[in-house]
């Protein structure tokens, strides 16, 4: 077994609510110095900003999961985490149709850099992306299998966009098997008030929108090895 420091939902500059400062280099620079050994990308509804972190964490010798926060139908927010950089962009393609096709404003919401592994714009995305999808939470499951995708709920103790506060409850039809606790401190009451939890793996991240927000080293996931298969493998295993 291998205990990985890790933090799985970071944003860099291409959420429009994420800093400028947060390039891939300039994430990967500092999970590098915080001693985190995994994390993953997990921009609005996209994953172009992906394959410029993987380069440099494989260069710094940290891994890099490709992945996204998907924003639901009801404005619920998850994580969706993937195997392969070919599936994750395939899949933020699908998302970027479902989008809600209203333009960004920069000067309101900020601007959507899409960035390469030197730090040069390379792009900027046209439409919103902290817009819903047309995409339900009781639909996230079955969007992702042909892509290979893990589905996390997000941040599940929040007040504002996850599956709790936004739709109440968690839907019966639900198959998730790892979910995001942004507090930890709530998470023996979040299991008591919804019992399907307790049957689930946690994770809890920083959901870093500035680069001192990203997590010291201090939570770890116990896989079988250093690798995204080892990691997503597990996120699938419920707890029995």
């Amino acid at each position: 077994m291998a205990s990985i420091s890790y933090d799985f939902h970071i944003h860099t500059c291409l959420s429009p609510c994420g800093d400028n400062d947060m390039t891939p280099a300039n994430i990967i620079g500092m999970a590098a110095l915080k001693g985190l050994e995994a994390v993953a990308i997990t921009d609005h509804n996209s994953s172009l900003n992906c394959e410029a972190a993987m380069k440099l964490g494989e260069e710094s010798g940290i891994l890099v999961i490709p992945g996204m926060e998907l924003t639901t139908e009801e404005e619920a927010h998850v994580l969706c985490l993937f195997y392969r950089l070919e599936d994750a962009l395939a899949f933020s393609e699908l998302v970027y149709s479902r989008l809600l096709p209203i333009k960004n404003n920069p000067a309101v919401f900020g601007h959507q850099y899409v960035c390469d592994e030197n730090e040069n714009i390379t792009g900027e995305i046209e439409n919103l992306l902290i817009n819903a999808t047309s995409i339900g939470f009781s639909d996230v499951s079955k969007e992702l299998k042909p892509y290979n995708g893990v589905m996390i709920p997000a941040h599940v103790d929040k007040s504002t966009t996850s599956v709790i506060s936004n739709l109440g409850f968690i839907p019966p039809d639900s198959d998730f098997t790892t979910f995001e606790c942004k507090n930890l401190a709530n998470l023996h009451a979040m299991r008591r008030d919804h019992p399907y939890f307790n049957k689930c793996n946690v994770i809890t991240d920083s959901d870093a929108h500035y680069l001192w927000d990203i997590n010291e080293a201090v939570n770890t996931l116990n896989v079988l090895g250093k690798s995204v298969k080892d990691i997503l493998d597990f996120f699938r295993k419920p707890i029995s």
